[in-house]
């Protein structure tokens, strides 16, 4: 067994890609013509986003999509930064939203939280000094 992808759904998956390019500096690594499916070049996991209407067609409407009126999933997406303060801020100005500005933790990680345009939850951490 091998974890090859988070699969996103969300209302805009081109608008989406989009603002992960603008707020976490991915690129973007495919986008199907039908704008249904796209992936983020990540690295050794892929980071792909489908849209609801796929998400509808795949499981029977039996999902909750994600919203910023609502509260997050208990699920979120880690990504690490040598700069958090500064990945932070980018972020904002891309449109996540803010939830937690950046602390030093007990164990010395730098974390933050924003969420997204769908409103996913992401965490934005420095690597863990073994």
């Amino acid at each position: 067994m091998k974890f090859g992808y988070t699969i996103v759904y969300v209302k805009d998956v081109a608008k989406s890609l989009s603002f992960y390019e603008n707020a976490f500096a991915f690129k973007t690594k495919f986008l199907h013509e039908s704008n249904d499916y796209g992936e983020l070049d990540t690295g050794a996991t892929t980071l792909a986003f489908a849209s609801y209407e796929l998400g509808d067609a795949n499981f029977n409407g039996q999902y909750i999509k994600g919203c910023l009126d609502e509260k997050p999933f208990g699920i979120e997406l880690a990504f690490v930064s040598d700069n958090v303060p500064e990945a932070y801020r980018t972020a904002l100005k891309a449109g996540a939203v803010s939830i937690k500005e950046p602390e030093r933790k007990p164990w010395g990680q730098v974390i933050a939280y924003v969420r997204t345009l769908d409103g996913e939850l992401i965490e934005l951490c420095s690597p863990i000094q073994a």
